[in-house]
């Protein structure tokens, strides 16, 4: 019985060995894969306060400009960037830049 216990220590020892191997190169790809998907989403939240940053110039440029209030401001902004089939972020651009007044 000895023999078979050891025996079936040295395949449940290579067992181990075996799975570990195969864990460490998913366990990085895992890794690399999170990395890689928290990037991007840091990419897109600095994308998105970008735009909020800039279209909240626009709707002071606009609040300044047209004298009215900034719920106002985003009213014209939206109207005039949809009716021209723009997108806000670029409407609000073209306000800050000074090339498109309301």
């Amino acid at each position: 019985m000895v023999f078979l216990a050891t025996r079936s220590d040295r395949a449940y020892r290579r067992a181990v060995v075996f799975v570990t191997a195969l864990r460490s190169p998913t366990i990085s790809l895992m890794q690399e894969r999170a990395i890689r998907e928290a990037a991007l989403v840091n990419e897109q939240l600095q994308l998105a306060l970008n735009t909020r940053v800039l279209i909240e110039q626009a709707k002071g440029v606009i609040a300044h400009t047209a004298g009215v209030d900034m719920d106002a401001a985003f009213n014209l902004l939206w109207n005039h960037a949809r009716a021209n089939s723009q997108s806000l972020h670029m409407t609000a651009g073209r306000i800050v830049g000074r090339s498109l007044t309301l």
